[in-house]
């Protein structure tokens, strides 16, 4: 490649001189290419470790000056061809224009604008792509691509210099980090290490802290474990391993590949050594930071963040912290955990506006909003564009909300925009009554009364105060209690969060003021307010739908706390069905997963329909993430974390929960329905306030506090139903003396044994401790954990989704257990492949992780054309392609373009481990013509298309597993084919076999011996086509005259259409040329066609062309005189490569004077021999003769191999000892 012309003062050193002339010289990095001995190790050390371009680029030209002082790089090469094409360019194109000039420092400006003028013609047509990395990296990116043998599609994020530990020897190197590989090279005085690990296949990462690795990185595959220390910023490389790890178990999940953000601001210069790829993960990471903080919307984007103060009229001070600016909140983050947190929606903004700064309040800034807050900021060090920030995303807000006014008091420029009509402010000013919102529902649910009110309010008897006397009382301070927060802390969404709040929410939320603050403290007021109507549309497009998720819907809506009142109805029944039906159309990913009806139902309980049904969204999509789809592995990981964190607290239980295998009974209850299902209803609830304010570290506390109270039991428990026993009693009797609902019998309070009467615990006192005990967990903590223990369990629910497909797999097929599991891995890397190049999108986009473990990964007819070159014991050179295709539209039976792991190992199978005639039908069948015509083919795509939109439309419903149903239960019949099955194959068929034969033997060790034998076995087979044509030629004229007069398209038992076939023919099996002698001569012979006959006839035909039947032509001449006569000359012909149709038709030695000179003149003509045909039962016959084709195809071929082989081919390492054999070629 041209490079922008640069001064180099030492030009020999580490170079050496391979051309010159007085203008330019060609160089050669030493050590690279023949030889190099010493120096060459050493400097190909140093450009390892220095990360020198010369790794990539060993090759150089220069521009010379003539006192020879200065140097200037013009251009520089990866092999010797790239630089040799440089250098006749400058010499045919520069060399004679630079001998005129006489000034030298004319001939170095010339040269110098030349180069730059080409390097801008070149980067011209790159503009359009955007790219923006920086040229420090790209070359990086170049160095990775060349060392790895990567695609272009496989983008470096960044790259650092470390220690990979082979054994107890550090090797110096670079880590390069892609989005799809971890790849490490070294290279330190001959000793090179090349690694490939695919970020699917981490089972563990983690950083490590010992007296051998003092900061080093741990890397765990299934069958390797790695470390990488001395790192400038192990931090830094840590976390961006954990995003990448992290996208691909995202893909593993859900198969949702990385796709960079558009959206993201680009920076005016690019840093010297950061990707577009970092800046852009590294958002993510703030933005998924930022929103997880303060509970915001899962498309909300941080623009930016400064450090300031707030002023805190509640306590009278300055609180330091970090305010937040994104598209539609201005928040605020004490630097004290638990000092201050506030939310600002900029739909409640009115005023922005800068007051005058003082040196007791430096650059403050104040926002009001409608609800009559003021919030004042201070110490903000850039202010004036901070107010710029505002003022811009103010003007962006939805023209339907209130406006905003931003104004600045010294300067005196106050911009309004016109208020709202009052009505719609008042809804925005009074979050404490969110169900003023929901008039859009009422329009669709007019007869519902649940659609603005929560069912609890509709089902309570006995509320008065009077009459529940101190129990009332109690609820009445607690009112009072949050009446006076709200006075001093504020109302809504704009409410200062602190320790004061959370003390309150561990008392308890007063029942009239829950669904209010679980709206607010979960965040899913602010979906609600900006999604007006939205969920009234929801309900009014999947009223009537039926799928999968409303089946199930139907079932468990009886099951949702059947002992309330509010579900001993329809009223609340069919609410319920609206929430959970309108949910799984939203979110169909997810659909409906048990354990939603029971969260939902008490969502229901507290709020309306609408805000049930936004409380839903937050729980599944943002606070409890993955818990709810098919394989609850938001679920899972939260039990990982809940099993090391009793290891970490409570040490002497752990060993023994772990024997009794109780943690993973309990656990996905207990999470699942946040101990809604194993709690009476009146504490679970209590839990529920604290899970929406705190998250799920309440959860993991409780149930660690729950374990801590039983230890004792526990400890003596024999085996894990008692130690159910012991907890499901203790959790039975958690009860909440506060509360003023009445009592509700808890149906699972089934667990009481002795006689002793059981002991309550007060659900306040069981919180109470769990703080005190296990305070300690931290929001981070927790995230840092569910990283590691997400890799464990994706990778196991990976294992399982292996060993069930390996299962799934006919004991028959001839491979071992290891060997199907390792063809699984490569036909699995094989489909990711395509996600992550873009290869093939096909299977990429049907994939649905919701199917059957066996429909899940499929890949097309490229991607197994490559897994058949690199796998098959057939290698037929550059025929295997060809091959390929044939073997795939053979294996793909549904013809959707796509085969399974069980379609594609019965193909390998059938090459491996089938027995002669086996391995022989698979040759035959792969030289038929394919299954459909070309118009049925389309037709069926059209089908496909149509039954797609179909799909989309009705989302995952039950007729989709019964066709698997179907289709396994058609799997399991004996669907035996026998020889007799098979059509017979035309002449021009016949010779693409024998073509296939002879590639297939070119690299074998008895290549001579199978040569001669298969032009044996060709000659053979031709004479026994042209006997059998003797018998059918005048009656197959005959009937096709019939055929052609009669209806062109129609054929009967007795009366077959022939065409002349031409290569690759498309048609169906059932209109392949059936040339039965018998039936044709029966034909002639009545003039008729009979149903009965034909068969018989045609069975004993089939038996006198047979080469063991009686009549047949091969013991016309014996074995000895049909090799003296024929194999030698046979033999030339095929072992040219010349088995294609005109050679073969040409050759009078071949196939006899009279059979030759038939066929030569109808190759003249231009077709081929129509009534020429051969069935298989007379191939086999011939190839039995030949011991060494019969050795040949019982050889066993061990696939172990290949695979190994397949794993080097998907990562080709380019060593030193390849750039060496490139330049030498060169």
């Amino acid at each position: 490649m041209w490079l922008a012309p640069e001064e180099v003062l030492v030009a020999n050193a580490l170079w050496v001189t391979e051309r010159a002339n007085p203008f330019f010289v060609l160089q050669r990095r030493r050590g690279h290419g023949k030889g190099g001995g010493l120096t060459g190790l050493l400097v190909g050390t140093l450009d390892v470790v220095l990360d020198s371009s010369a790794r990539v680029a060993p090759y150089r030209i220069l521009h010379q000056t003539q006192d020879l002082q200065v140097y200037w790089t013009v251009a520089c090469g990866s092999s010797r061809k790239e630089i040799t094409k440089h250098w006749e360019w400058l010499e045919n194109n520069l060399l004679q224009t630079l001998s005129i000039f006489d000034n030298e420092e004319d001939i170095t400006t010339f040269i110098k604008g030349k180069i730059h003028g080409i390097i801008a013609e070149e980067n011209k047509n790159l503009q359009p792509q955007g790219d923006e990395d920086p040229g420090k990296f790209k070359e990086a990116e170049l160095k990775m691509r060349k060392q790895f043998g990567m695609p272009e599609g496989e983008k470096l994020v960044n790259y650092y210099s470390c220690s990979y530990w082979k054994g107890r020897v550090p090797r110096q190197g670079w880590l390069y980090l892609t989005v799809n590989h971890m790849c490490f090279y070294s290279f330190l005085l001959g000793k090179e290490v090349s690694l490939v690990v695919q970020w699917v296949d981490v089972t563990r990462l983690e950083k490590n802290a010992t007296l051998l690795f003092p900061e080093s990185i741990r890397v765990d595959t299934r069958d390797q474990e790695l470390f990488f220390s001395m790192f400038l910023n192990i931090s830094e490389t840590f976390k961006l391993m954990e995003q990448l790890a992290n996208l691909a178990m995202r893909q593993l999940l859900d198969s949702e590949g990385f796709l960079e953000d558009k959206a993201l601001l680009r920076p005016i210069r690019p840093h010297r050594n950061i990707s577009a790829l970092k800046r852009d993960l590294d958002a993510r990471a703030k933005n998924e930071c930022y929103r997880a903080t303060f509970r915001l919307p899962r498309d909300e984007r941080l623009d930016g963040h400064t450090g300031c103060t707030l002023w805190t009229p509640f306590n009278k001070l300055h609180i330091p912290g970090q305010m937040f600016i994104s598209n539609n909140y201005i928040c605020f983050a004490s630097k004290e955990e638990d000092a201050c947190h506030l939310i600002i929606p900029l739909r409640e903004v009115t005023i922005v506006e800068k007051a005058d700064s003082s040196s007791v309040l430096p650059s403050p800034l104040s926002i009001s909003t409608k609800s009559k807050m003021t919030f004042l900021f201070a110490n903000l060090k850039d202010r004036d564009f901070l107010v710029q920030r505002i003022s811009d995303f103010l003007q962006k807000m939805p023209s339907k909300q209130p406006g905003s006014s931003i104004g600045e008091r010294k300067a005196s420029v106050v911009v309004t925009t016109p208020e709202s009509p009052s009505a719609a402010q008042d809804v925005l000013e009074q979050p404490a009554s969110p169900s003023s919102t929901l008039g859009g529902c009422r329009s669709i649910c007019t007869q519902v009364p649940t659609a603005s009110q929560g069912l609890l309010k509709l089902f309570q008897r006995n509320s008065s105060t009077e009459v529940l006397g101190a129990k009332g009382a109690k609820e009445k301070m607690k009112e009072e209690s949050w009446n006076i927060h709200f006075f001093e802390y504020g109302r809504g969404m704009c409410m200062y969060r602190t320790a004061r709040t959370r003390e309150l929410v561990l008392k308890g939320i007063p029942e009239g003021l829950r669904g209010e603050l679980w709206l607010l403290f979960s965040g899913a007021w602010n979906e609600m307010v900006t999604h007006p109507g939205y969920y009234a549309e929801l309900v009014e497009k999947s009223t009537g739908k039926y799928s999968l998720a409303t089946e199930e819907i139907e079932r468990d809506l009886h099951r949702s706390m059947p002992e309330h009142p509010a579900f001993q109805n329809e009223l609340g029944i069919a609410a319920l069905r609206r929430v959970l039906t309108a949910y799984a159309f939203r979110n169909p990913t997810i659909g409906y997963c048990q354990a939603m009806n029971i969260v939902t139902s008490v969502l229901l309980l507290y709020g309306s329909e609408e805000e049930a049904f936004w409380l839903l969204v937050a729980l599944c999509e943002r606070m409890l993430p993955d818990y709810y789809n098919t394989r609850v592995v938001g679920a899972l990981v939260d039990q990982g974390i809940f099993e090391e964190l009793t290891r970490d607290f409570l040490p002497q239980l752990s060993e023994k929960m772990q024997d009794l295998g109780v943690i993973s009974s309990i656990s996905l209850s207990w999470f699942l329905t946040l101990f809604l299902s194993v709690m009476p209803f009146e504490s679970a609830v209590i839990i529920v306030d604290c899970f929406f304010y705190e998250g799920i570290k309440v959860v993991l506390q409780v149930a660690l506090a729950i374990l801590d109270a039983n230890m004792e039991q526990l400890l003596v428990c024999s085996d894990e139903g008692e130690a159910m026993t012991v907890l499901g009693r203790y959790l039975d009797n958690v009860v909440n003396k506060q509360s003023v609902s009445p009592p509700i019998p808890h149906l699972h309070a089934l667990l009481t044994s002795g006689d002793d009467p059981p002991v309550e615990v007060d659900i306040f006192e069981l919180l109470k401790v769990s703080y005190e005990k296990f305070s300690s967990l931290r929001a981070n903590d927790i995230e840092q954990m569910r990283f590691k223990q997400r890799l464990k369990v994706i990778q196991s629910l990976e294992d399982t989704a292996k060993r069930s497909v390996v299962r799934a797999i006919p004991g028959d097929i001839g491979f071992s257990i290891e060997e199907l599991e390792d063809l699984y891995m490569v036909f699995k890397a094989k489909h990711l492949a395509s996600q992550y190049w873009g290869g093939s999108c096909t299977a990429a986009i049907r994939r649905d992780p919701s199917l059957p473990y066996l429909e899940q990964y499929r890949i097309d007819a490229s991607q197994f054309q490559e897994l058949f070159i690199s796998l098959t014991p057939w290698a037929c050179g550059s025929h295997t392609p060809v091959l390929a295709g044939r073997m795939f539209r053979l294996l793909d039976k549904n013809k959707d373009l796509l085969i399974n792991f069980k379609e594609f190992v019965t193909g390998m199978s059938g090459m491996y481990h089938g027995d002669l005639t086996e391995k022989l039908k698979v040759l035959y069948k792969l030289h038929l013509p394919p299954e459909a015509l070309p118009q049925e083919e389309q037709e069926e795509a059209d089908n496909e298309d149509v039954r797609e939109k179909r799909g989309e439309e009705k989302g995952t419903s039950p007729q989709d597993y019964r066709h698997y149903l179907r289709m396994w239960a058609q799997e399991k019949e004996a669907q035996k084919e026998t020889i007799k099955d098979l059509p017979k194959m035309n002449q021009e068929q016949f010779i693409e076999l024998c073509k296939t034969l002879y590639n297939m033997f070119s690299e074998d060790p008895m290549e001579q011996d199978l040569y001669h034998a298969i032009a044996t076995v060709a000659s053979l087979l031709l004479r026994i086509g042209e006997v059998g044509k003797k018998f059918s030629v005048r009656a197959g004229r005959k009937s096709r005259d019939i055929a052609c007069s009669g209806d062109h398209g129609r054929t009967t038992a007795a009366t077959v259409e022939v065409e002349s076939p031409v290569p690759e023919l498309h048609q169906d099996t059932a209109w392949e040329p059936q040339l039965s002698a018998a039936g044709d001569l029966q034909a002639k012979a009545s003039g008729d066609t009979h149903l009965g006959k034909a068969p018989q006839e045609s069975q004993v035909v089939g038996e006198g062309g047979s080469s063991e039947g009686q009549g047949s032509p091969s013991q016309l001449l014996s074995d000895d005189e049909t090799k003296d006569d024929m194999s030698m000359s046979s033999y030339s012909v095929v072992s040219t490569g010349s088995l294609q149709c005109e050679d073969l038709t040409d050759d009078t030695v071949l196939v006899g004077g009279e059979v030759s000179s038939h066929v030569a003149a109808a190759h003249c003509e231009g077709t081929v021999d129509a009534d020429w045909c051969i069935s298989f039962e007379q191939i086999l016959a011939s190839i039995l003769t030949e011991s060494v084709l019969v050795n040949f195809f019982e050889k066993r071929v061990d696939i172990g191999l290949k695979i190994k082989d397949q794993k080097k081919v998907e990562r080709q390492f380019s060593t030193s000892s390849d750039h060496e054999q490139s330049g030498v070629s060169g």
